[in-house]
């Protein structure tokens, strides 16, 4: 930590970190520095939420520190300036819906968009979806997003996905966080989907290709 006798060099800013545990420091070529999860808390205290987001980001990319490791180490921090918004930041990211309450916030907004009501729980293409339009070909599914998801899920998601638009569907994908947090922006997605869909189907849900294409879908519910 610089003296605070010494003199100011033009173009730097100097911020000093009172009260600094020996966890908070390490060295880099002999250097003392503060840890990845330390700077990232100091962070937190200056920069927005999408500015603390890109750092947890550009960390987790150099594999400096990774966002599961990062969470748990904040709850040995509280009380800490800087923890608290990070964890909820962290947190809101991998936000999750119960299934009762995600229908209950997603169902207005689909019948805001002028959207009939959706079949729920349905199994289309070997996969089970959470809201089904068979006579619009329309697909709307919503994750609660987790950090480092295994290879093996990641590629269930492709195969899910190629296998809805190999069917002919339209698919749409939000996050629980979205549903929850961003509704008018899941709405205003829903209503400019429903009016294409109502343009392709020539207002009628139930004809030509989508009506075809519905009648290839192995449907079974859960």
């Amino acid at each position: 930590m610089p003296s605070p006798f010494q003199k100011r060099r033009p173009g730097l800013q100097i911020h000093r970190r009172p009260s600094l545990l020996p966890r908070d420091i390490t060295t880099e070529y002999g250097i003392p520095v503060t840890t990845p999860i330390q700077t990232l808390i100091d962070m937190a205290l200056r920069l927005d939420r999408p500015g603390v987001e890109r750092a947890v980001n550009e960390a987790d990319k150099h594999n400096l520190v990774h966002p599961p490791g990062l969470r748990k180490a904040l709850d040995a921090r509280a009380g800490e300036p800087g923890a608290a918004k990070l964890r909820a930041i962290l947190d809101r990211r991998t936000f999750r819906l119960t299934k009762e309450e995600l229908e209950r916030r997603f169902l207005p907004l689909a019948q805001k968009a002028g959207l009939p009501i959706p079949l729920t729980g349905q199994w289309v293409n070997d996969f089970e979806v959470d809201f089904y339009w068979p006579d619009l070909g329309l697909v709307v599914e919503s994750d609660g997003l987790r950090y480092h998801r295994t290879p093996a899920e990641q590629a269930r998601d492709r195969l899910r996905d190629q296998a809805h638009t190999a069917a002919g569907l339209t698919q749409l994908r939000f996050t629980h966080e979205q549903v929850r947090y961003e509704a008018d922006h899941v709405l205003s997605v829903l209503r400019a989907t429903a009016s294409r869909l109502a343009e392709r189907t020539g207002g009628g849900a139930a004809q030509g290709g989508a009506a075809q294409t519905s009648s290839r879908l192995a449907i079974a519910t859960k």
